[in-house]
């Protein structure tokens, strides 16, 4: 049985702190490079679920340097190197405490409220007559803030974003003109792989005064892709669309009780269930990248990251 990497406590040399994510764990170099760690953990519904997913971690980061390398023409980002599988060094910027989310389609939780009535999100109004799954004239911006661990992102409008003072107008105008840009290369590169990037997630950061790309892009944790194959004959019998996210994984938590709502039990996670979660991110892998997934070994994982990022940082 293939093991999962859940929990890392690592003392790099240089290290100054670490902050442990929702999935990912992210050593403080001497505040000059972060060491980012993509664990094997998985969330939905902004809980950490209780059994992590093999090769999870590793998927997602090379998906994401994938994507990090293939957008440096759009704007600088974060990323110095991937030491490991499973992760990731770049440097250290001062975050900008939210989150562009990016919607090219009206599914998800703006589904949810659009059904039930909302016509405004994030201070964006959405035409009237829409359906589930539907393409937006254009893409639209819904931002939200940064929560804490255990604590539910909430939206915010940009009118908000300027008038706390969390950017710029400047600022805002560059966040906005880049999450645009990336995901409409992403839009592109999914395209190729016979699939629609349906929405995501960019975070931003400041480095030198200049606005960099952080954390990770295009990737089933922070993305939603649909197969194009069979998209417009589904959307117009109004079935579900066949898609490539974790969604599958927040659909069977919902089908067995739990919503991350107060009260409510995460369902057991058998090893059939975390190894079918597993093959569906390798699948995911697969098709977004166009490669084959090649498993890294999983015997002493902590052991071969200190290893890898020590050498790195030691060289």
């Amino acid at each position: 049985m293939s093991k999962a990497l859940t929990k890392t406590d690592y003392h790099f040399p240089g290290q100054k702190s670490v902050y442990h994510g929702k999935v990912r764990d992210v050593y403080n170099i001497n505040d000059e490079k972060l060491v980012m760690v993509a664990t094997d953990r998985i969330s939905a519904f902004d809980v950490v679920l209780p059994e992590g997913i093999p090769y999870k971690g590793q998927m997602l980061n090379q998906i994401a340097a994938k994507f990090l390398d293939a957008t440096t023409d759009i704007c600088p980002n974060w990323k110095l190197a991937t030491p490991d599988p499973m992760v990731t060094v770049g440097v250290m910027g001062e975050g900008f405490p939210g989150e562009m989310i990016v919607r090219g389609y009206l599914c998800g939780s703006a589904w949810r409220a659009y059904k039930s009535g909302v016509r405004e999100i994030c201070g964006v109004r959405l035409p009237e007559g829409m359906r589930e799954n539907e393409k937006f004239p254009s893409p639209i911006i819904t931002p939200t803030t940064k929560a804490e661990m255990g604590m539910h992102d909430e939206d915010i409008s940009k009118e908000e974003i300027l008038a706390k003072g969390l950017a710029t107008p400047e600022e805002y105008a560059t966040l906005e003109k880049y999450t645009l840009a990336l995901f409409e290369r992403g839009t592109q590169m999914a395209a190729e792989r016979g699939l629609i990037l349906v929405d995501t997630k960019y975070e931003f950061g400041k480095h030198n005064g200049q606005i960099y790309l952080m954390d990770e892009i295009h990737t089933p944790d922070s993305s939603r892709y649909f197969y194009a194959e069979g998209y417009q004959d589904r959307f117009e019998k109004e079935e579900p669309q066949k898609q490539l996210s974790k969604e599958f994984v927040r659909e069977w938590l919902m089908a067995n009780g739990f919503q991350g709502k107060e009260g409510q039990k995460v369902p057991e996670m058998t090893p059939e269930i975390v190894n079918s979660i597993s093959d569906r991110y390798i699948e995911l892998f697969e098709h977004i990248t166009g490669e084959s997934f090649v498993k890294a070994d999983t015997e002493h994982i902590a052991e071969r990251i200190e290893k890898n990022v020590t050498d790195y940082l030691t060289k």
